[in-house]
């Protein structure tokens, strides 16, 4: 496995990748659905947004770079349906989300297994290929992609087509080969920090979602074992030089969540089978729990604590986040954790409830903090 340097992804100060979408895009995004705009006026208006998004970044001192997600409708949904056998569903969705002011529901499609699955062609090639040529030389491009467990975990069984896939043995050979596609074409490309996305591992520690998913006569108490273990065939034998991390939190839509609880129920098979070389995990309030499952991470592993809340404009003090960093090296070791926010800025188009100077002053705390903690 490829061992993440200390000058090297992920960084100690970092973010996890997507940011707040600037208003000329919302505009053209609008215009293109409306059919006042095609496909190339979009491209040019997106290109022109990643390439200031990326200077952002280097401004404020960031040494990862993504392109926002600027080019997606959703964290994951936009790669799942970009994989060769699966389909949009003709029924929607429903995930119900929770904020400080009630309850919020999300009703994206749902998806259909019904056919072979591959991905020949690197999902986001073209994209990333743009974010690769407008990184600055002291940046490094990060792609994020929704891990395997999410094709899973939006459908389960239900969705896959016995006619094709007869037992979910022979799904997930199929699901993790398609993955070490992607993750060998981005590589051949150039790409040397990817990042898999998901919530699903998170909601698994929530009782409430455990309860859900028996409900459907799923396997709740054991389903995180075979996502960690299909993570893993996803990437065996993935390039040297190419650092994978994973990112985990309980959902993430108009600052709004869906699960609570810590890490707890998954921490042990998680972080001691897991085979990535960093973990982002939100800990920006009570409602992620307490850092005492960080005790399962072994050494040579990073810990990205993500403090730094997305999902509200007030901005942290600088005191608080080095007292809450002193708390998590109790139990990792300090040259193993790293700093963040604890999510993206924008899961989806919408967006969190920040303005744009609001995110920025985020990250560079994130930044300025880092660097008063471990130089």
């Amino acid at each position: 496995m490829t061992t993440s340097l200390p000058d090297g992804p992920p960084f100690r100060a970092d973010h996890v990748g997507s940011l707040l979408r600037p208003p000329s895009l919302l505009e053209a995004r609008g215009r293109f659905a409306a059919g006042e705009l095609d496909a190339d006026g979009l491209r040019a208006v997106e290109d022109e947004a990643v390439d200031e998004v990326v200077r952002m970044q280097a401004d404020v001192g960031l040494q990862t770079a993504t392109d926002g997600e600027f080019r997606r409708a959703s964290w994951h949904m936009d790669f799942i349906y970009a994989i060769t056998g699966i389909s949009k569903a003709d029924q929607d969705l429903a995930v119900h989300f929770t904020n400080a002011d009630g309850t919020l529901d999300f009703t994206p499609a749902g998806l259909r297994v019904d056919g072979p699955l591959s991905i020949d062609e690197p999902v986001f090639a073209d994209d990333f290929a743009f974010l690769q040529g407008s990184v600055q030389p002291a940046q490094t491009a990060k792609l994020t992609i929704p891990s395997p467990s999410m094709v899973h975990y939006r459908g389960g069984a239900a969705a896959i087509d016995p006619a094709v896939y007869p037992d979910e043995d022979s799904f997930w050979d199929a699901l993790s080969g398609a993955y070490r596609q992607q993750v060998a074409g981005i590589a051949a490309q150039g790409c040397r920090y990817l990042q898999l996305d998901d919530t699903s591992l998170a909601y698994l520690n929530d009782p409430a979602q455990r309860a859900e998913l028996a409900g459907q006569g799923r396997d709740a108490e054991h389903q995180h074992e075979r996502y960690i273990a299909q993570i893993n065939a996803a990437l065996t034998g993935r390039p040297e030089g190419l650092t994978v991390t994973t990112h985990m939190c309980r959902g993430n839509f108009r600052s709004s969540w869906v699960a609570e609880g810590g890490y707890d129920f998954v921490a042990e098979a998680l972080f001691g089978g897991l085979e990535v070389d960093g973990f982002f995990l939100e800990f920006d309030d009570a409602r992620s729990g307490g850092f005492e499952p960080l005790r399962f991470v072994p050494p040579g592993k990073r810990v990205v604590l993500g403090l730094v809340t997305t999902k509200r404009p007030e901005l942290e003090r600088k005191d608080d986040l080095k007292r809450r960093i002193e708390e998590a090296a109790r139990y990792v070791p300090l040259e193993q954790l790293a700093l963040s926010p604890q999510c993206g800025f924008s899961s989806t188009v919408e967006g969190n409830a920040l303005t744009r100077d609001e995110q920025i002053a985020k990250l560079a705390l994130v930044v300025e903090t880092a660097a008063e903690v471990w130089g």
